[in-house]
């Protein structure tokens, strides 16, 4: 593998941004420190007046591989995220077939040794009945076990309730949850659609998939996790009142119980259906302007730990469907870094809490074994940026496999020029090196009795 020396970058890290060169060998962070340049590379790069981040972990993707590639796959979307900056992802279970098995578990560790382009990990999937073959998941393989709550693309829904405890009862995994009661929905769907048929405007989106609907799901995971002291991570809170359900007073080391938000929470509201239409579909839903700033809001007081894309891609023509039949998800790897660099640009946060969010504190919060940081030491993961480099995204830029974006005409501020994987250049200015793949992420976790 080939050394690379990034010389004179602003490194933003730990809290803090310090003007450092960088070396890499073997794959691993080398050095650190402010004069590096007597050192000898094979790859050298000039990165004065540009920034360094750890390389961004995105906990919650959908790549769609196996069975649904014509959407996406784990090679296009992987090629995508590192374009973003995103050098680490973790992987739903809701493909076809889904990971509710451990065969079917490896089967999808084989496919991304051979084609994903950034590091991997993949969540177990829950059922009402496949508690046995839970407890065999070994933790420090695996990033958790996704319970979905309310039914979703590749619907896996755990509705049993004494299922649902005894998952939370006995599982050692860290559980991630897509809250949603789907009792609700259901009534609130048949009353949209004996008001519209199956033509339903995708404005009341968020009137059925409802506020209530998120918040008595999320209030429920978090009294089970309570009661027995599960590790739970809530994915992508969408109401302002959910926001209160998590605690800001604890170290992260020390929660049980965590939150995460997505970039089209924090980025849209519900008067943007009207331009955007079901290609703002997801679930759970795009909600009010005083949800998404409140969620904005909790990533920064910290009652929200994370922020990810959930990244789910579907066809131009799947999402140009009528309302009943348009599924809901959106491809947002590629641009979740750059919108965030926009919020930072317009003073709603700062670099050093982008890196906390995006990259420290998913290291910690899944206790990722040397990634997430930028130390001597550890995987050399990094993604260089321009902040004031500005493109628009168009067709022809987009990579996800479906060739949409929810962000299409928009104009970023910042671009990133670089992506490390492992050691390994795999993106520079527009170029990509496939040589060599990303790896399989470990856990060093001590699991609590």
């Amino acid at each position: 593998m080939k050394s690379i020396l990034i010389l004179g970058a602003n490194i933003v890290n730990e809290g803090k941004i310090t003007r450092m060169d960088i070396l890499v060998q073997d794959g691993m962070i080398y050095n650190m420190g402010k004069d590096l340049s007597e050192f000898k590379a094979d790859i050298t790069i000039q990165a004065e007046g540009k920034y360094v981040f750890p390389g961004l972990i995105d906990d919650q993707v959908h790549f769609r591989e196996p069975g649904l590639t014509h959407k996406g796959d784990i090679y296009t979307e992987s090629k995508a995220a590192v374009a973003g900056g995103i050098t680490s992802y973790m992987e739903m279970p809701n493909t076809v077939p889904q990971s509710i098995t451990l065969e079917l578990l490896e089967d999808k560790y084989k496919i991304a040794s051979q084609k994903s382009l950034a590091n991997y990990s993949f969540y177990f999937g829950a059922t009402n009945d496949n508690l046995e073959e839970i407890l065999k998941v070994d933790p420090e393989n695996v990033c958790g076990l996704k319970v979905f709550q309310g039914s979703s693309t590749g619907n896996m829904l755990v509705d049993n309730p004494e299922s649902l405890e005894r998952i939370f009862a006995e599982c050692k995994l860290l559980i991630a949850t897509h809250s949603e009661n789907d009792n609700i929905i259901k009534a609130n769907l048949e009353k949209y659609k004996a008001e519209f048929g199956e033509d339903i405007p995708v404005k009341y989106h968020p009137k059925i998939r409802s506020a209530e609907a998120c918040y008595d799901a999320s209030k429920k995971v978090v009294d089970l996790a309570r009661k027995y002291g599960t590790k739970l991570h809530v994915l992508h809170i969408s109401t302002a009142k959910e926001v209160e359900l998590f605690d800001n007073r604890l170290p992260l080391k020390e929660k049980r119980i965590t939150a995460e938000a997505c970039i089209h929470h924090m980025w849209f509201s519900e008067e943007d259906y009207e331009a955007k239409g079901n290609f703002i579909k997801w679930n759970p839903a795009i909600k009010t302007a005083a949800d998404r700033d409140r969620i904005l809001q909790g990533v920064l007081d910290g009652h929200i730990d994370v922020i990810a894309t959930d990244h789910a891609p579907h066809t131009i023509e799947e999402k140009s469907k009528l309302y009943s039949s348009a599924p809901s998800g959106g491809p947002l790897v590629q641009h979740s870094l750059v919108a965030m660099l926009d919020f930072y640009h317009e003073g709603k946060i700062s670099l050093e809490q982008i890196a906390e969010k995006m990259c420290h504190n998913v290291a910690i919060l899944f206790e990722i074994d040397k990634r997430g940081y930028l130390r001597p030491g550890y995987y050399a993961d990094l993604v260089i940026v321009d902040l004031n480099n500005p493109w628009t995204v168009k067709k022809e830029n987009i990579l996800s496999k479906c060739g949409w974006s929810p962000f299409e005409g928009h104009t970023f501020k910042s671009k990133v020029t670089h992506t490390i994987v492992s050691g390994h250049l795999v993106y520079e200015n527009g170029t990509f090196n496939e040589e060599s793949k990303g790896q399989r992420l470990k856990f060093s976790r001590k699991i609590q009795d």
